[in-house]
């Protein structure tokens, strides 16, 4: 009876004596493999990207805009702040407006917020700084307000006229001193509409006085921790709409509610089940491969049997067990197997490195998923050898013998 030791030699040298053989029963398991180690990867890194991208956007955050116009007012401001929960609330209102620096003008969404704003928002400043609840004609501008919309950069201290349009038709213009340039910071995650970059920011209290209005749009919250966020925005929910005279039977139906809350885990939610999505559509692509090159193992074993047919019998003469035949043709499959999946490991995740290089996606590998990619590779390598193998196995001696 072989040993161990010994099947692996035999096999190896079978696998040697017929390189090209081996090389293309392989490779059916590389691309295979590859494929799903690369998707797995991509789809891992996307949902990074996509978390980075939410982060960027604020801390712990809770959005609520008002689906119409004043309802929201410093009792309810008031009644947000002293919520369970709430690290920071900043009302906010906006309105696009004409702001004209030296002779050139460009229609710019301007912003009204208070100073728990830069907190709640993650805002990171590129030259000076943000605003405070102190401040009144300043204004804090966004990087590609300041560096790339008018014909000459604005800096720090610098004047701007900003032409604001009020409820009554009037036109009022006001001249605001630059306090600070906000960083960009490179999201192209729009969900909650903050995108600092494209706005000016300008105290509220100045903004709601210039505009006669002592109301708000809606609020950006901030929440003492990502794990309470929810239970935070449930309870600012529950409080806002009884606030406004929301029935207690309606206070689940959020179509009863004249206002709109989302959060920043509804959207890591939202963004998690695209990414799973797109990860199973692609490493089922994937798969498909995988179960193309097992096929391939297994009808070149098949040939491979045939080929070897009076190499059987004569091992079979020898003294060689229905075992020892069977053992040594599933080494063999399991060994091209083997180096199919360590080929198509590597291959996996340099095609990874690439795509995510392109795309400029974060460098995710979850060890886990390539380590089942690995094992899929070897058990696809022992199933798809196991049928040709009993075939070998099975062989009488002397009809084998026989064969030409």
């Amino acid at each position: 009876m072989l040993n161990l030791r010994q099947s692996l030699g035999i096999s190896l040298g079978s696998i040697g004596s017929s390189k090209l053989r081996s090389a293309l029963t392989a490779l059916g398991i590389v691309i295979g493999v590859a494929a799903v180690i690369a998707n797995v990867t991509l789809g891992a890194s996307f949902n990074q990207y996509f978390t980075d991208e939410i982060g960027a956007v604020g801390s712990n955050f809770i959005v609520i805009y008002s689906q119409n116009t004043n309802i929201f007012y410093d009792n309810q401001l008031e009644l947000i702040r002293n919520t369970p929960g709430v690290a920071g609330a900043s009302p906010i209102n906006q309105q696009m407006a004409r702001v004209t620096y030296l002779s050139t003008s460009r229609q710019i969404d301007i912003q009204g917020v208070n100073e728990d704003y830069g907190e709640v928002a993650n805002i990171r400043m590129e030259s000076g700084e943000f605003l405070t609840d102190n401040d009144r004609y300043v204004a804090v501008l966004g990087a590609e307000v300041a560096n790339e919309k008018f014909d000459k950069k604005i800096s720090v201290k610098n004047p701007i006229d900003i032409t604001f349009r009020r409820e009554d038709g009037g036109v009022v213009t006001r001249k605001f001193i630059v306090k600070g340039v906000i960083q960009d910071p490179n999201t192209t995650f729009a969900q909650t509409g903050v995108e600092p970059e494209i706005r000016i920011f300008i105290p509220i209290d100045t903004m709601n006085e210039i505009l006669g209005i002592d109301y708000y749009g809606g609020f950006f919250i901030k929440a003492e921790s990502l794990e309470a966020v929810r239970t935070t925005g449930d309870e600012i929910d529950r409080r806002l709409a009884r606030s406004l005279g929301v029935p207690n039977r309606d206070l689940e139906n959020d179509d009863a509610k004249p206002y709109v809350l989302f959060d920043q885990i509804e959207i890591l939610e939202q963004t998690d089940q695209l990414s799973a999505a797109l990860t199973a559509l692609l490493t089922s692509v994937a798969l498909i491969s995988l179960i193309v090159g097992s096929i391939g193992i297994m009808n070149i074993m098949l040939v491979t049997v045939a080929e070897r047919t009076r190499e059987i019998g004569l091992m079979k003469a020898l003294g060689f067990t229905k075992k020892d035949i069977l053992v040594l043709f599933i080494i063999e499959s399991m060994i091209v197997g083997l180096i199919g999946g360590i080929l198509g490991v590597a291959l996996g995740v340099a095609a990874a490195l690439v795509v995510n290089s392109y795309l400029e996606l974060p460098n995710i590998f979850p060890a886990g998923q390539i380590a089942i990619g690995f094992v899929v590779a070897v058990g696809i390598g022992l199933i798809a050898g196991v049928y040709p193998a009993n075939k070998a196995a099975r062989m009488d001696p002397v009809e084998a013998l026989r064969k030409e």
